[in-house]
């Protein structure tokens, strides 16, 4: 009998984003971080516009300050998780997701930093069962070395990288349904380089 592996296919009515920690605080000190903030914005509005969930975490924000205001939470009236840990998958932010969708099956996660909050979470949702999935430029670190061999331990342990672009237009890969019109206007503009590729 073979093992028969995921492909990695998102669908809408299963899945969920989270945004995690883009915080005032990190601007001056995350690589390309402005970049990485719009390229997840766009996510969230191609979410909202399948009506996924979408949920944000905030690391210790007495100190760090709140969400930068370029994501729109407000927008959309999401209320961000205060959190100590570096994980997003803590009970409370858990339980909000299965209130809001029961059966979510995979995680679209995007924010910072990718060794540090993006890695934990990543391990434990895989842990839990569930499909992670991270736009590499929606996602990065202080230095480029943790954002890149960062990214490849995640690869490695199981989560799919993919890009904002690429998962955007993967929420209704037919151009006959009823909203891919509206995702098509999200990506008319290409996503904002983050100096993945040199």
């Amino acid at each position: 009998m073979s093992i028969v592996r995921s492909l990695g296919r998102i669908n809408p009515a299963t899945s969920a984003v989270f945004l995690c920690d883009m915080q005032e605080k990190f601007r001056p000190m995350i690589s390309h971080f402005n970049q990485v903030v719009l390229n997840s914005n766009r996510v969230l509005n191609a979410a909202k516009v399948m009506d996924m969930p979408v949920l944000a975490s905030e690391q210790y924000p007495k100190g760090l300050g709140h969400t930068v205001p370029e994501i729109e939470l407000a927008k959309f009236n999401i209320t961000a998780h205060s959190k100590s840990c570096f994980t997003m998958a803590f009970p409370a932010l858990m339980e909000e997701l299965k209130s809001q969708q029961p059966d979510t099956k995979s995680v679209i996660l995007c924010g910072i930093e990718t060794q540090a909050c993006i890695h934990h979470t990543t391990l434990d949702l895989l842990e839990m069962g569930y499909e992670v999935h991270i736009p590499v430029d929606c996602a990065s670190s202080r230095s480029m070395t943790d954002r890149v061999y960062g990214l490849q331990r995640l690869r490695d342990s199981g989560a799919f990288l993919t890009t904002s672009e690429g998962l955007i237009l993967s929420l209704a890969p037919d151009a006959a349904h009823p909203k891919f019109r509206h995702l098509q206007k999200i990506v008319m503009e290409s996503a904002n380089d983050t100096g993945l590729v040199q």
